[in-house]
């Protein structure tokens, strides 16, 4: 008998904020948090901006000589998943720690160590790099940190699908709950690649936006759109049995109802322009929710603000929904965050719960000139408060990979 399967805990660092309460205040009032890059020199680089994590501190979080020996990416994870464990006020002292999991993702891992270990061997010689080197830098350290930090001692694994990563961790995770693995997962993704490296191999494929403007750098479905912006960040959920969660007497946001993934199996950075891998993601979802495509009332869409993406979505979304398509409203949060990589559909995935739980649809700000090819209500600029029963939330990514969730409002 599958179960059902609830939000019970919920924790982000991002470019509009370094808490759920704070984040959410600031994409209802449609702030973006796109600015000049201070984290690199970029003098020599091309693109100026991106979606930086302001003031960030682990102070009182994490043990200075533990955020030592992390990379940043790993830093923000253990945030994010610390306000989230908090938030749920799971008692690990009346816990089975084997029935306690995380599935955390990250699409690129620990590129700053990286990085600076490589400088570090050209100088000095490679057998001279720091030993945390490699457990710093891979991709899964942050979902090992995040369960020796809680106690969960079930399954602990990372899914890498670059900028699908998150989404499947969150599915993977509602699936594992949902045929009675687990009580209690912890999942979501992080990643921090706003380096030198991180721009100049995103910007030397043609990817990023190159201006200097950040209100006109991150703007999804505008007809001017010229690339995405990189953004950092962790998006953390708890997802719980719903039985488990209501014996424990705990506050629930919302229900997780459906997953799909699919691959387009078409090239190894373009998403194949029919949008067919993400319409059989998105149908696949809806199936999985046991709903129909007229139920689902928002989408908060991949939007990355690249040509290639937001018309192949908007394609997609037409071929999975049809007629419908049109009563949609679609959304894209990047306009606010910029691309968070193997963080975004976790991040997205906290925007879309407090969208279902405070019957608010964030809006896609910063838009100014339609596109014949993006046609969809994106709710442009100004959030709307509407409620809505059904919320699915697409993370697209390279390699072909697509991921789409869909949630519940939470009626209780």
């Amino acid at each position: 008998m599958k179960k059902r399967v609830v939000i019970t805990g919920l924790g982000t660092v991002n470019p509009i904020g370094n808490n759920v309460k704070d984040t959410w205040e600031n994409a209802k009032k449609g702030v973006c948090g796109i600015g000049p890059i201070t984290r690199v020199d970029v003098t020599d680089h091309l693109v100026k901006v991106a979606g930086e994590v302001k003031d960030f501190s682990t102070e009182g979080i994490i043990d200075k000589k533990e955020a030592r020996r992390m990379d940043r990416y790993s830093q923000l994870a253990m945030v994010a998943a610390v306000e989230a464990f908090s938030d749920s006020q799971l008692d690990m002292d009346k816990e089975d720690a084997f029935r306690c999991g995380v599935i955390f993702s990250s699409g690129i891992g620990g590129m700053e160590t990286t990085e600076a270990n490589y400088a570090t061997g050209e100088k000095r010689g490679y057998d001279k790099v720091s030993p945390f080197y490699i457990p710093m830098g891979i991709s899964n350290m942050a979902a090992g940190n995040i369960a020796i930090r809680t106690g969960f001692k079930g399954m602990c694994t990372c899914v890498v699908t670059a900028c699908a990563s998150s989404n499947n961790a969150i599915g993977d995770a509602f699936h594992y709950v949902r045929d009675g693995y687990a009580d209690v997962m912890l999942c979501g993704g992080a990643e921090a690649t706003i380096t030198h490296l991180g721009l100049g191999g995103f910007t030397s494929m043609k990817a990023l936006n190159t201006t200097e403007d950040p209100n006109r750098a991150s703007i999804p479905f505008d007809k001017e759109r010229a690339g995405f912006v990189m953004g950092e960040g962790a998006g953390a959920l708890i997802l719980e049995d719903y039985d488990h969660a209501v014996a424990r007497g705990a506050k629930i946001y919302a229900e997780v109802v459906g997953y799909g993934s699919t691959c387009d199996a078409y090239h190894i950075t373009a998403p194949c322009p029919d949008g067919s891998g993400g319409a059989a993601a998105m149908t696949m979802a809806i199936n999985d929710a046991g709903i129909t495509p007229m139920d689902v009332g928002y989408i908060n869409a991949h939007g990355t603000s690249t040509h290639l993406n937001d018309a192949g979505e908007t394609m997609a979304i037409k071929t999975a929904f049809g007629d419908h398509a049109y009563k949609l409203m679609v959304s894209s949060t990047k306009s606010m965050t910029g691309h968070l990589l193997g963080g975004a559909g976790a991040v997205e995935a906290v925007f879309t719960t407090m969208a279902l739980k405070d019957g608010f649809i964030p809006a896609t700000i910063n838009y100014q000139v339609p596109d014949e090819e993006c046609d969809l209500d994106i709710v442009p600029n100004e959030g709307r408060n509407v409620q809505v029963e059904y919320a699915l939330s697409n993370s697209l990514g390279f390699g072909g990979h697509n991921a789409s969730i869909i949630l519940k409002k939470w009626e209780a």
